[in-house]
């Protein structure tokens, strides 16, 4: 899925949700987040790269936001089909301490360097809510996940890109208490780990209505996972400062 065309994917969720039947409950979120990033730990190719860390005291972000918009449809109050629309897309500028084989080119230390990390996430999750009453409620389900990715160094006119696009199936949960009509605690997202990488990314939030179907939610994420083969080894953690603006209708 090529990343230049997301306004076309977020019409297609919101079409398909507003043509569903009425019985049901229909969501639309738009999500904004400050983000910093902890760790990018890089090393292409993952057998015969030179390691570094985008985040080390070598380079500084240069870019600090991103959005998601979020589409729901709930059936008897259990059954959660969602699509998310994530990008995101980082800059680094800094040098490298030490000469760097990046994807069979090579970069030299003490030179501007600009590095960018796109990684992109297009997912449609469906969740069963097992515990669903007014105070409490747990769920658990499944996420496809197709990430579009990419990792870019340049320096000095010479430039060289990793790209990656790839399907992922991961865990999705939730678990919620709500402590009046107005506000309450939210833990969120989708996790998963096996011996060849991970995947997290998980929300504690506060969400706060406005009036019966529209209230804003603040709170923090972490976007945190990578993969380690002979091909690419690449583990980040990136913190999301976010708030987004909901609305329901039922």
């Amino acid at each position: 899925m090529n990343s230049s065309s997301p306004i076309p994917f977020v019409l297609i969720i919101f079409l398909s949700f507003a043509s569903a039947p009425a019985f049901g409950q229909l969501l639309g979120e738009v999500e904004g987040a400050f983000t910093t990033t902890r760790y990018n730990k890089i090393r292409i190719p993952g057998e015969g790269g030179d390691f570094f860390d985008a985040a080390d005291n070598s380079f500084d972000q240069e870019t600090s936001f991103a959005y998601r918009v979020r589409g729901g449809y709930t059936i008897n109050n259990r059954h959660h089909i969602i699509a998310l629309f994530a990008p995101l897309t980082v800059r680094y500028n800094g040098s490298f301490e030490v000469p760097i084989l990046f994807d069979e080119e090579e970069f030299s230390a003490g030179l501007p360097t600009k590095l960018d990390y796109r990684f992109n996430s297009y997912r449609i999750t469906y969740r069963y809510d097992f515990v669903s009453t007014s105070t409490w409620r747990f769920g658990a389900g499944l996420t496809a996940k197709i990430r579009d990715a990419y990792i870019e160094v340049e320096q000095n006119g010479v430039s060289s890109r990793r790209s990656n696009v790839g399907f992922v199936p991961i865990l999705n949960l939730l678990a919620q208490y709500r402590h009046s009509k107005i506000w309450g605690i939210l833990l969120e997202g989708d996790a998963l780990a096996t011996p060849f990488g991970r995947a997290f990314d998980l929300q504690l939030a506060v969400p706060i209505h406005i009036n019966e179907n529209a209230g804003v939610k603040v709170g923090y994420r972490v976007l945190e996972g990578g993969s380690d083969s002979d091909e690419v080894y690449n583990f980040t953690w990136i913190n999301y400062f976010q708030a987004s603006l909901f609305y329901q209708i039922y």
